[in-house]
């Protein structure tokens, strides 16, 4: 690589990568934060300092997404698979709710709340391995659920709700763990958001909760775990428990960054340039084809084959020889994987579809 700190473009689901300047900053500030005389790993959580960081950061995302005064913003710990549990443990009033299941993570989602109440699934894609999204115009939503669930974006299959589901008034639960801060968003339009941090925001560690107040309940099962409940956190602004302080340190350098470079609008036609660069070759190549159907794509997470798995493992190891890394596709779908978040430069993609034109070259 011939970049300043020979860094590779790293493709990467996730822990993915992070913006080189945010790197920087975090570099000089590693040893003695703000001239407090210690890295932020060193301080207490409940210092004056580390305070300013953990309210910056909640200011800084509301400002991205304009969110509503009437949502609580969370920085939770446990990824996305503790809230597969805590969502119907704290919503789930009437004991039921919907779920489209376009994924594995959705898959897990949906399979974790059947613990907890009478969990519908009102539309899937699994019928052709999660390739699309289905059409989710007129579902038949159960008068009594108490919310419908839908991953966003699937990070494995690479598809991306473009139209959300017609939920019929009820809530809408979604994990944006893979496209959150990736465009902007609607927050109203939600009952409830959560995003692990480690796609498009910051280091594994970090769970990012946006709900809406009115759903933070008190009456929860005696048998509920303090920790699994939303109130607890929202009474105590994420400090109720030591929370993953560094991660969140992180976390408000990328708010900073997005908000630096334009914001969420800024950010979409970046990503929108990415994707095209990918998309437009994989659509005119001969030897390499998407798995998604086209109005199902993703951008950030695009899939794709040759249709041989002995030239797929031959790209994906000439490519690393390259510095384009982490390109092997999950295993439920196979072939390749370009996980082009928001930190991802233009350049590694111009330079991912150049190999993939000289490697067609060679072997078709």
């Amino acid at each position: 690589m011939t970049n300043k700190y020979n860094r590779v473009y790293n493709f990467s689901a996730g822990p993915a990568v992070l913006p080189v300047e945010v790197l920087e900053i975090a570099r000089d500030e590693m040893l003695n934060y703000h001239n407090s005389g210690m890295s932020v790993m060193e301080m207490s959580h409940r210092s004056k300092v580390y305070d300013d960081i953990i309210k910056t950061a909640e200011h800084d995302l509301r400002d991205l997404l304009d969110i509503p005064d009437n949502y609580k913003v969370l920085f939770l710990q446990g990824g996305a698979h503790l809230q597969f549990s805590m969502v119907p443990i704290n919503l789930l009033k009437n004991g039921v709710a919907d779920y489209i299941v376009t994924g594995q993570w959705a898959k897990k989602a949906y399979n974790e709340a059947l613990k907890y109440g009478k969990i519908n699934k009102v539309a899937s894609s699994e019928d052709k391995c999660f390739s699309y999204i289905p059409d989710c115009s007129n579902l038949e939503i159960s008068p009594e659920a108490d919310y419908v669930y839908i991953c966003e974006n699937n990070t494995i299959y690479g598809t991306k709700f473009h139209t959300l589901p017609n939920t019929k008034g009820k809530d809408l639960v979604s994990d944006m763990s893979s496209c959150f801060l990736s465009e902007p968003v609607d927050v109203s339009k939600y009952g409830l958001i959560f995003a692990g941090a480690q796609k498009n925001v910051g280091p594994a560690g970090v769970q990012i909760v946006i709900i809406r107040e009115d759903l933070i309940r008190e009456d929860l099962p005696q048998w509920c775990p303090e920790m699994l409940k939303y109130k607890i956190h929202a009474d105590n602004n994420s400090l109720y428990n030591t929370p993953p302080t560094y991660g969140i340190y992180i976390c408000s350098l990328v708010f900073k960054w997005l908000k630096k470079i334009g914001g969420l609008e800024a950010m979409k036609e970046y990503n929108e340039k990415k994707a095209k660069l990918l998309y437009d070759y994989l659509d005119s190549s001969k030897l390499f084809k998407g798995t998604v159907e086209k109005s199902s794509r993703s951008l950030m997470n695009i899939p794709f084959v040759t249709g041989s798995s002995e030239l797929d493992k031959k790209f994906i190891e000439e490519a690393k020889n390259k510095g384009l890394t982490q390109l092997k596709g999950h295993r439920t779908v196979g072939g390749m994987r370009a996980s082009v978040y928001n930190a991802m430069p233009i350049e590694g993609v111009c330079a991912l579809v150049e190999f993939m034109e000289e490697f067609e070259k060679e072997n078709i």
